[in-house]
């Protein structure tokens, strides 16, 4: 019962967490390109009344006027709409999501007893504290480095070696799945904390000291707008990360730190070309199309750097391909694949312990989640979780073979 309740709390935070994570990430996005698509404003009254820039866009059926005021308007509306809900709801359910799909069962997703037997409390101890010293190493670099000239790209060259050492950390203390995961969580807490700690607070203290009457001091917009650039930078890394889960080839790689690494580097290249083709339009800076081809050169690098060993594709397709010999007691008989499911995966699978509700200590069971077994032992390699019990690229390639021989079970 207890594995079924799991599964329903992961199904409805996901999906939670999916729904805001649109919500943020696209007005994030969308006031990125408003900020890089804005002109001066051509009408005399706005610039008089101290509008900096316009656009006109149409979009359903009608015409869109956006301005922006860069420092103060002349009067606040009525009615002020603050973006932070969706950064908040997102962190939130992100944060319920990870507890319940990692921290709840760290023995079983979080350690890697090869790499360091942590008690599940020492795990879940160091996992939350990268979240927590990331976010102070970060903000102590944009505190003392943040304001200086080339605050940004020194800011950005620290950040980058911050991210690399948390990811070689991570990927070397946990199982690789949770380690890609919990990079992502640390910066997309990051993403969360500068919303809270810098931007709403910035806006707030400039919204109280126009209703006061005070002048308005410009350099809450500037740090607001800096935290609010770094998110935008965040946010492709922290989208693969969030990702990876599903595609065991990236973090089951011996080198899978530097894989996660280049990801993230090519995710940020891509996302500075979009960034800066708007302001290319406008003829504000160059062609951004070198960021967009160095991503894709490293993501095509990753793409010829991870293909399979031969040794282990050709035993998996030398099963495959021999499935025609199978029958119960040939070479991809039942009795042989029932020796490897009772050696490694009934221990979560079995009379004891049901996993995800799945029983393969019978014909009937494993005949009913056959397609199941192969595509989570073979096609994707996510189990054994981990590979806890040291299954072989042969054991992979029997089952394969048994599996396209149609999976008896007689």
């Amino acid at each position: 019962m207890e594995s079924y309740l799991l599964d329903w709390a992961n199904l409805l935070l996901r999906w939670v967490h999916v729904i805001t994570a649109i919500a943020w990430i696209g007005s994030s996005f969308y006031f990125v390109f408003l900020d890089s698509s804005l002109t001066p404003p051509e009408d005399e009254a706005l610039r008089q009344s101290g509008v900096s820039g316009e656009l006109w866009a149409v979009h359903g059926g009608g015409f869109y006027h956006p301005v922006k005021f860069n420092v103060a308007p002349p009067q606040l509306p009525k009615h002020l709409h603050w973006f932070f809900w969706e950064s908040y709801s997102t962190w939130l359910s992100g944060f319920a999501l990870f507890t319940v799909s990692y921290l709840w069962s760290a023995s079983t997703y979080l350690i890697d007893a090869s790499k360091v037997a942590w008690a599940p409390a020492e795990a879940i101890a160091v996992a939350l504290a990268f979240l927590v010293v990331f976010w102070l190493a970060y903000d102590g670099i944009c505190r003392v480095f943040g304001q200086r000239r080339n605050g940004d790209a020194i800011v950005g060259a620290l950040v980058l070696v911050l991210v690399c050492v948390a990811a070689w950390l991570a990927c070397h203390w946990f199982a690789g799945r949770a380690a890609f995961l919990l990079v992502g969580a640390m910066l997309a807490t990051a993403m969360s904390a500068n919303v809270f700690f810098w931007i709403i607070p910035g806006q707030r203290t400039v919204v109280a000291q126009i209703k006061a009457g005070q002048p308005v001091d410009a350099i809450h917009g500037k740090r607001g707008k800096q935290r609010s650039v770094h998110n935008t930078y965040f946010t492709l890394p922290v989208l693969f990360a969030m990702l990876s889960g599903h595609y065991s080839f990236t973090w089951n790689h011996p080198q899978n730190w530097l894989v996660l690494i280049l990801m993230m580097f090519a995710g940020a290249a891509i996302r500075q070309f979009f960034v800066m083709r708007h302001g290319y339009k406008l003829g504000r800076n160059r062609h951004p199309l070198p960021y967009a081809l160095v991503g894709v050169a490293v993501l095509l690098g990753l793409v010829a750097w991870l293909r399979p060993a031969p040794a282990a594709a050709n035993a998996i397709q030398l099963g495959a391909d021999n499935a025609h010999q199978s029958s119960a007691g040939g070479e991809f008989g039942y009795e042989k694949v029932r020796l490897v499911l009772a050696q490694r995966c009934q221990q979560c699978h079995g009379p004891e312990v049901q996993m995800k509700g799945l029983r393969l200590d019978s014909p009937q069971g494993v005949a009913q989640n056959a397609q199941n077994i192969y595509q989570q032992v073979v096609a994707q390699k996510l189990m054994p979780m981990n590979n806890a019990t040291g299954m072989t690229d042969a054991e992979r390639a029997l089952i394969a073979g048994w599996f396209q021989a149609g999976a008896p079970v007689q």
